[in-house]
Order: structure tokens, then C-alpha cells, then sequence
């Protein structure tokens, strides 16, 4: 690595929440530069949310996050002639960017007629602790576990 590292943009916060994670959101669920089809999407689910719930739907989507977010992950290290899963920390910025990640990956993989319809039921059932994103950091929190003993191999 000769040059620094390049900084971090600074994200300009939504419109409506006036929330720099909303924003994050945002361009993880925008294809191909259309950022405002991504704005209308995302509003329309908390709006969906809000109406199944009966509750804020930015505060659930919140809550929905956190849930999601991991704490520990595996990674791979070779070791000998071995490749060993390690598990680690994760990093702050990482958690929040998995988090995001697998709460689209998931609702995209749902079954709907819109991606807002989607998103807003991976929200709900991520809030209450199901749906294939808090499966997905289950996984990550077991696989982590099952493989504590290779701990001290961590860098």
C-alpha cells in the first residue's frame, strides 16, 4: 500500500428522518443510480410497516436493524496446511453495513408484488425476530461459537 487510504465521503442525511443510517439504507436498496424509485420504496415500507404494526415504523426499522446486527463472524485463516474459521469481533462500521445488507438481501429473496411490500415484511418479522436476515446472523452467531476453540489462532 503506497498512498494514503482515500477518506470517507460524508453522507448527506435523509429528507424525511433527517438520519444518515436512513441514507446507508437508501443506496443499499438502489439499483442501477435510481435513488429516488430506492427513496419512494423505503418510505413506502415504513409507511406499511406502520400500518401493520399500529406503531412508528421508523422506530420499528430501527429496532428491526439492531436485531440484525452481528457480533461476531468467522473468517478464514490459513494456518499450516489448514484453513481454519476464526471467529472475531466485528468492527462497528461492518456490523451496521451486514446488517443493512442482509435486511435487502432477504426481502428481495421474499415473495411479493412490490420490492416496498417485501421490505416492509422482512422489517416486521426482522423486528420480532424472525425472516431470513435474523436467521442469517443466528448462523453467523452459532458458527462463530462452534468454532471457539480455534480463538487463539486470532490475529
Amino acid at each position: 500500500m503506497r498512498k494514503a487510504r482515500a477518506k470517507k465521503l460524508p453522507l448527506a442525511p435523509d429528507p424525511k428522518f433527517n438520519d444518515t443510517l436512513v441514507t446507508r439504507f437508501i443506496n443499499n436498496v438502489m439499483w442501477q443510480g435510481k435513488k429516488d424509485a430506492s427513496l419512494i420504496i423505503f418510505y413506502d415500507a415504513l409507511d406499511k410497516v406502520a400500518k401493520m404494526t399500529g406503531e412508528d415504523g421508523y422506530e420499528i426499522w430501527r429496532k428491526a436493524l439492531s436485531n440484525v446486527t452481528p457480533a461476531v463472524e468467522v473468517r478464514s485463516r490459513r494456518i499450516g496446511g489448514a484453513t481454519f474459521q476464526i471467529p472475531s469481533e466485528v468492527r462497528a462500521d461492518r456490523k451496521i453495513s451486514l446488517s443493512i445488507k442482509w435486511l435487502v438481501r432477504f426481502a428481495r429473496e421474499r415473495n411479493g408484488r412490490s420490492m416496498a411490500d417485501k421490505l416492509a415484511n422482512e422489517i416486521v418479522a426482522a423486528a420480532k425476530g424472525e425472516g431470513g436476515a435474523y436467521k442469517k446472523k443466528e448462523d453467523t452467531h452459532r458458527m462463530a461459537e462452534a468454532n471457539k476453540a480455534f480463538a487463539h489462532f486470532r490475529v
